[in-house]
């Protein structure tokens, strides 16, 4: 049995929750662990760890990150960090070592801004929206596979807030997609208060409109639980870009984006900091894991879509096209 079938098959899905357009099914958990780990916004809030940029002449796709720790820190995939020269995102999920400096990818999610205005970072309290996170995950599956690096497409990044801004009547001075939380704050503060985690809860599965767009799955419901308003968030972003058809997904829509998880083609590459990255690849999916000691501490799957699928969808007919030649390539 894979990593990836094994995890999944100890989780049961919950009764969903609703709020206009989004449904959460909550991701049921037969086990009860305590992380080992700090999380980013606990780490950074106690100065025991730091993030800046690589040098003082900056780069755009990696970040330095300082744990002074006694435990590792988590960081997760689509993480915004705001200050410094520019505002940045998390490319994928990341175990920082206890005691340690390591180099993390990131991209820009900031495109006019290139000037410091802080030495270091912040969190942002949020991760980057769904549809960016799906985007994004497909790209750097295909730069670990091409090159080896952790890379996004950079432009496309830009390209998607841009489209999403003037969609959303959310602009900035600096193009910054932090304009889309600020204009539609108040909107998104009921998303977050009107979905709460259950008991045993370690993930989340999301619609939008009666559409299955992605989950997020952790190795421990402590850490669900304080993830999930940066989640609902991310997720709710795209449900108000959708607009309310209030349309609500059968249990059997959301049992089969955890088939096709479990069916996806898997690829293990070394990971930044501990454990392995598992990068994985379906039919109209894409996502990735980080694996620790045979042991997945985050998954996150996002189904693909055409580009041009307002909200929910719309992730370029190329990264679909490319997903499907790789089915059928040797599974886990």
């Amino acid at each position: 049995m894979s990593t990836v079938a094994e995890c999944l098959s100890g989780i049961t899905l919950g009764q969903p929750q609703a709020h206009n357009n989004l449904v959460l099914f909550p991701l049921i958990s037969e086990e009860r662990v305590e992380p080992r780990y700090r999380l980013l916004d606990e780490a950074l809030a106690q100065g025991c760890a730091r993030v800046t940029e690589l040098s003082e002449s900056g780069s755009v796709p990696e970040l330095k990150f300082v744990n002074e720790c006694d435990r590792p820190v988590l960081l997760l995939d689509g993480e915004e960090l705001v200050g410094a020269k520019q505002n940045r995102i998390l490319n994928l999920t990341v175990l920082a070592p206890a005691k340690k400096t390591i180099v993390i990818p990131v991209s820009c999610v900031e495109a006019g801004r290139w000037r410091a205005e802080s030495a270091e970072f912040a969190s942002a309290n949020r991760t980057h929206y769904a549809a960016g996170r799906a985007r994004k995950a497909a790209h750097v599956s295909e730069s670990l596979r091409s090159t080896g690096s952790r890379c996004s497409d950079q432009g496309e990044v830009w390209a998607d807030i841009s489209e999403k801004a003037a969609r959303m009547e959310a602009f900035s001075d600096t193009n910054a997609a932090a304009a889309l939380y600020e204009t539609h704050q108040a909107r998104l503060k009921e998303y977050i208060a009107a979905f709460s985690a259950t008991d045993n809860q370690a993930g989340a599965l999301f619609a939008i409109n009666g559409e299955v767009t992605g989950l997020d799955l952790f190795d421990s419901p402590a850490t669900l639980k304080s993830m999930l308003p940066k989640l609902v968030q991310s997720y709710a972003l795209d449900a108000i870009d959708a607009g309310d058809k209030a349309s609500a997904p059968e249990m059997e829509n959301a049992g089969k984006l955890i088939e096709d998880t479990v069916n996806a083609v898997a690829e293990r590459f070394p990971a930044v900091g501990e454990g392995e990255d598992l990068r994985l690849q379906g039919e109209q999916l894409s996502g990735g894991a980080l694996v620790v000691n045979d042991r997945i501490v985050h998954l996150c799957v996002f189904r693909l879509r055409e580009r041009g699928n307002k909200g929910a969808g719309g992730w370029g007919t190329r990264l679909v096209a490319a997903s499907q030649r790789r089915r059928g390539r040797a599974r886990e």
